[in-house]
């Protein structure tokens, strides 16, 4: 459609239909969602402005985070309550979404 067009020419009709449009001096941008989160290194992020909402535009390699549900710590936590084994310890919080106390009520139900 405007593929002979310069980039200056097509700012200035950017700017008479009422968009505006800068890039952005950006080192990394995270998307964090509930299932991991989505990381761009060294992004071109570009905000748009138009008709008083603002869009960004974010271009880069990208890679996936998983989240995790628990830390070390509360493994470490729950083997000293529980007296589990850590594989299993995991396993429970997979199982129980991070939550310690169920995790440890239901490791010293199987006990018994």
């Amino acid at each position: 459609m405007f593929g002979g067009m310069n980039p200056k020419q097509m700012a200035g009709m950017m700017k008479k239909m009422g968009i505006a449009q800068e890039s952005l001096n950006v080192s990394r941008v995270v998307f964090e969602m509930e299932d991991g989160n989505v990381i761009v290194e060294s992004p071109d992020v570009m905000r748009i402005k138009m008709q008083g909402q603002e869009t960004f535009q974010v271009s880069g390699e990208v890679r996936k985070e998983d989240v995790e549900m628990f830390s070390d710590e509360d493994v470490e936590m729950v083997v000293a309550q529980s007296g589990a084994d850590e594989s299993v310890v995991r396993e429970m919080l997979e199982k129980c979404g991070g939550d310690i106390a169920e995790a440890i009520v239901k490791l010293k139900a199987d006990e018994e």
